[in-house]
């Protein structure tokens, strides 16, 4: 243990959010993270559900070191070569009209841009968001994001609206119970046209509400969500920062759900542990901005270290097949949360696709009353037993661990990660049986 590292740690950051463990992290290969005391901790989320190729992946650091010869950085108005050349192959994994990309570090970067983006193209500044969203912690994009931390910031940006979320196992407007309808859409569109000042530009949505709860759309949900949009004049914005590039089994979300947005923010996958974000819209819309002086000049757009790293993540996903590998891995770990499922009452729901899956915790199953304490004690300990685990604990949202680990994750890892989560819900279970009433 680092002593003196855990002290400065204390005395010199600054706590930004969510849970610090007490260890200091010194490494990182593949699925494990090693910390100050040399134990190996297996990776259930992908750092922070960016790493899909896991950590340090051979091609990531090829790709750096090739950027250490070339240029880490450039001024902003030189176009690097990897980034035409990241363009071009960016446009090929996107949903058509989709094809013009601006290149960023971060998604609440991308998202920022996306939105100025709809305002310039439609004239308006109203932006529609879900229940449960999360967009990021800059002013607009925190402005839309509805799954926590709004308060202490003073006002949202002005024009910022919510509808319900389709949460069928837990329904926003009480109207649903395990199979959404989109009844929650159309009442938080008419409750928006109540609203509006006529100022309507756009309505941003992640195609799986990851940090909302794992939350799934029902068929059809996205296209309507389309449609709802163009009949009131505003731009549609997919937030893919963990649905893009192989999580779900195919190259967006987009695809797989046969509804291409206007505009797309793509982040964390992109660069798969590395700062690269992008926007990605239409020449329409681009031609239109543009003449209009659109401007996201930033000291780090369209930089080619990032740029670099991006190329060798699309060729790594391609070259390992990664996109399929997604698909059989998911379903592997899917049947194993289900047959934790069928033995703890405790687990209320499962849902996700690929390898982006949620376990939401409930006292019982009836009731569905979110079980925030057991949440957090078996997160607790199965990180003692050698699991890092994610969990949302809110409330009036349940608590749920959000799993994703690395595409490249053995099978041996995953299922040593699943027995583990049985082993700890156990520990923790039994803890509770045995305290006094």
């Amino acid at each position: 243990m680092d002593k003196d590292l855990r002290d400065a740690r204390d005395e010199y950051l600054v706590r930004y959010g969510g849970d610090r463990l007490d260890q200091i992290f010194v490494r990182a290969k593949g699925a494990v993270v090693i910390d100050d005391e040399g134990r190996e901790i297996l990776d259930f989320t992908s750092g922070q559900m960016c790493a899909t190729l896991g950590h340090n992946h051979p091609a990531i650091v090829g790709a750096i070191e090739e950027a250490g010869r070339q240029a880490y950085h450039l001024f902003s108005g030189m176009i690097p070569d990897v980034v035409a050349e990241l363009g071009r192959k960016l446009a090929g994994w996107m949903p058509a009209p989709l094809k013009k990309s601006l290149f960023v570090n971060t998604g609440s970067e991308s998202n920022e841009a996306a939105l100025r983006m709809a305002k310039m193209y439609t004239g308006r500044h109203e932006v529609v968001a879900l229940g449960g969203s999360w967009h990021g912690v800059t002013g607009g994009a925190s402005s839309a994001s509805f799954a926590s931390d709004r308060k202490g910031y003073g006002p949202a940006m002005p024009g910022s609206y919510l509808i319900p979320e389709p949460y069928a196992y837990r329904c926003p407007i009480r109207h649903c119970r395990d199979a959404c309808d989109t009844t929650c859409m159309k009442v938080g569109f008419e409750m928006f046209d109540m609203q509006t000042r006529g100022e309507g530009a756009a309505v941003v949505a992640e195609p799986i509400l990851s940090a909302g709860g794992v939350l799934v759309p029902p068929e059809g949900y996205h296209a309507s969500l389309r449609e709802e949009a163009r009949k009131r004049g505003m731009i549609l914005i997919f937030d893919e920062a963990q649905t893009a590039f192989g999580r779900l089994g195919t190259k967006t979300a987009a695809e797989k759900y046969g509804a291409a947005p206007d505009i797309m923010s793509v982040s964390k996958t992109l660069g798969a542990g590395l700062p690269l974000a992008a926007t990605v819209t239409t020449d329409a819309i681009e031609e239109d901005i543009a003449g209009k002086g659109y401007s996201h000049y930033t000291s780090h757009v369209a930089d080619p270290l990032p740029a670099r790293v991006g190329l060798a993540v699309l060729a790594t996903l391609e070259a390992e097949n990664l996109l399929d590998r997604a698909v059989t891995m998911g379903a592997g770990l899917r049947a194993r949360l289900d047959a934790l499922q069928q033995k703890y009452e405790c687990i209320g729901d499962i849902r996700g696709e690929g390898m982006l899956l949620g376990i939401e915790l409930v006292t019982d199953r009836e009731s569905r009353a979110p079980d925030l304490a057991l949440g957090a004690a078996t997160t607790k300990r199965c990180l003692e037993m050698g699991l890092s685990m994610n969990i949302k604990r809110r409330p009036a949202r349940g608590a749920v661990w959000r799993i994703a680990p690395p595409l490249t994750i053995s099978e041996d890892n995953l299922n040593r990660g699943c027995d583990i989560l049985d082993r700890a819900l156990q520990a923790c279970l039994d803890e509770r049986a045995k305290a006094p009433a």
